[in-house]
């Protein structure tokens, strides 16, 4: 065999060993794509598993506030249990719009500048409601983020009263904050910006 034919040999070796490289980069980019593609209807559904943790997790410190939310315009669930998608540590969360008027659910992400909301929780939610229409309306269309205010304390009476854990954060605005050790009395959510999630509605 000459030199030459060697050399075309080993050369078209190279060649196939590189193609081959290459397919088995491209079908583990695609595999990994695929993977890592969100599925807003599972996401959906997590969400909506967290928004009834949320709630049930309220009532179960204060009932009555299962009648604040029934009589309210909306209300607003977020969560840092159980969805990896929902990691606050990082600065990113979810969670659900529910109008009482129209009844639509409208799905939003929120996003932390800091160090992430409910830090220092293992569990942490978020419960806002809404007593009025444009109270919601503006939350929704938009956005809301935590600042200034978000610095109010929650009032404590002797007895400890659960309603004293509601926190007036803007006009017509009220949010419970529920976490692993019962509601938290300072506001936790400095820095955060709530809005709607394109990708889920």
């Amino acid at each position: 065999m000459s030199s030459i034919t060697k050399f075309s040999l080993i050369r078209s070796l190279l060649v196939l060993l590189f193609l081959s490289f290459c397919l088995s980069s491209a079908i583990a980019q695609d595999s990994k794509d695929k993977k890592d593609k969100k599925d807003p209807d599972k996401e959906r559904k997590e969400i909506q598993k967290i928004k009834n943790e949320a709630l049930s997790e309220l009532y179960k410190l204060y009932p009555e506030a299962k009648a604040e939310i029934a009589q309210s315009k909306g209300y607003a669930a977020f969560g840092n249990t159980g969805v990896n998608l929902l990691v606050l540590a990082t600065g990113r969360g979810g969670g659900v719009a529910h109008s009482n008027v129209t009844g639509k659910d409208t799905y939003m992400k929120m996003i932390s500048a800091g160090v992430g909301v409910g830090i220092g929780y293992k569990k942490y939610f978020a419960i806002f409601i809404f007593s009025t229409t444009d109270a919601f309306n503006h939350f929704i269309e938009q956005g809301w983020t935590a600042e200034g205010q978000s610095d109010a304390a929650a009032k404590t009476n002797e007895q400890g009263d659960a309603v004293s854990a509601a926190l007036t954060v803007a006009p017509g605005v009220i949010l419970y904050q529920v976490t692993d050790v019962g509601f938290a009395a300072q506001a936790t959510i400095q820095g955060t910006k709530f809005v709607v999630d394109e990708d889920l509605n």
